[in-house]
């Protein structure tokens, strides 16, 4: 495809050099003025659901106290390695 557009554009090298850089500016407008703002409403980055309650135990939506977060032993999990612990069996 690239050769046919190559060999289709016409006066030599350098209007070959200058019709490739216009056709890729204009692709390049085409989807910056186009294409990006035709499918922004459809990708989800702008669908950001915040809570006033965000449910973390603990978490009173506000700053805490020194006192009202949790130690270093509340912590369910290992800082120290990514190794998460077997699940237990439910019954």
């Amino acid at each position: 495809m690239y050769g046919w557009i190559w060999r289709k554009l016409p006066l030599g090298l350098p209007g070959k050099l200058i019709g490739s850089v216009l056709l890729a500016a204009a692709t390049v407008a085409l989807l910056w003025f186009v294409v990006f703002p035709w499918a922004e409403p459809l990708l989800p980055f702008d669908d950001v659901q915040v809570t006033q309650d965000s449910g973390v135990p603990g978490d009173g939506g506000g700053l805490t106290e020194p006192s009202e977060r949790p130690s270093e032993e509340e912590i369910p999990y290992s800082t120290e390695s990514n190794n998460a612990p077997p699940p237990t069996p439910s019954r």
